[in-house]
């Protein structure tokens, strides 16, 4: 599958980096001037997967506390990034309604579907739990969403960052140089494989959000329900 391929070339790609020291950190997650902000349909881990992703953080933390973990609140997976995140995006800028009308359109009919989280991989930046899906629905959802709202004159970006194909949870973001680098990328590799559990995915949510998706930032606009 097209998931297992990628997910394996990005963990080869970005620990051969790490370990070259050539990843990458985040400078704007501890800042009070990030201002980027944007509309993303998402969905979240059921708890059970979500206690173990945070089982497998607590020993990422305990060899390299000051990376930035995210929180059971903030993890998810991204369906579709409809606004990415940009600096000065407000709410007011557009008409919620729309939005949610057209995420209506493009959800009319779609069927619940299964997501396991399996493994981990990694890119320059973060940890990521990885997401297999059970069946094609979640690509049918989102051809819909490009579909649909290419046919609208809404304010959109999908795609432009990269095409989403996979159901990832990114989980840890580099914040600071790593102090023990090689101890870190062996709990990575002692969890590449793990099984975090498979959940039904039955409500997809649209959000207000900032760049890593926090709490306190995320404003829920609408929950749509899957048959």
């Amino acid at each position: 599958m097209i998931n297992i391929e990628y997910y394996n070339k990005l963990y080869h790609d970005s620990v051969a980096k790490i370990q070259s020291d050539n990843y990458e950190l985040d400078k704007l997650i501890d800042s009070n001037d990030d201002r980027r902000f944007g509309i993303s349909l998402i969905l979240r881990p059921d708890e059970s997967i979500k206690e173990r992703i945070q089982n497998f953080l607590s020993k990422l933390k305990s060899v390299e506390p000051n990376q930035y973990y995210y929180p059971n609140s903030d993890i998810h997976v991204t369906v579709m990034s409809i606004i990415s995140c940009y600096d000065g995006f407000h709410l007011d800028q557009i008409s919620i309604d729309d939005y949610i009308e057209a995420v209506m359109k493009s959800l009319n009919s779609s069927e619940s579907f299964d997501i396991s989280f399996k493994g981990i991989t990694a890119s320059p930046s973060c940890v990521l739990v990885q997401g297999f899906m059970e069946n094609n629905n979640l690509n049918l959802i989102r051809n819909r969403l490009r579909n649909v709202f290419k046919s609208t004159q809404l304010e959109q970006s999908m795609d432009v960052r990269y095409a989403l194909r996979t159901a990832h949870s990114t989980v840890v973001r580099l914040k600071e140089n790593l102090e023990q680098k090689q101890k870190f990328l062996d709990v990575l590799k002692d969890f590449r494989d793990f099984n975090f559990g498979t959940m039904k995915v039955d409500t997809l949510e649209l959000v207000y959000n900032d760049w890593y998706q926090r709490v306190d930032k995320v404003k829920t606009l609408y929950e749509f329900p899957l048959v």
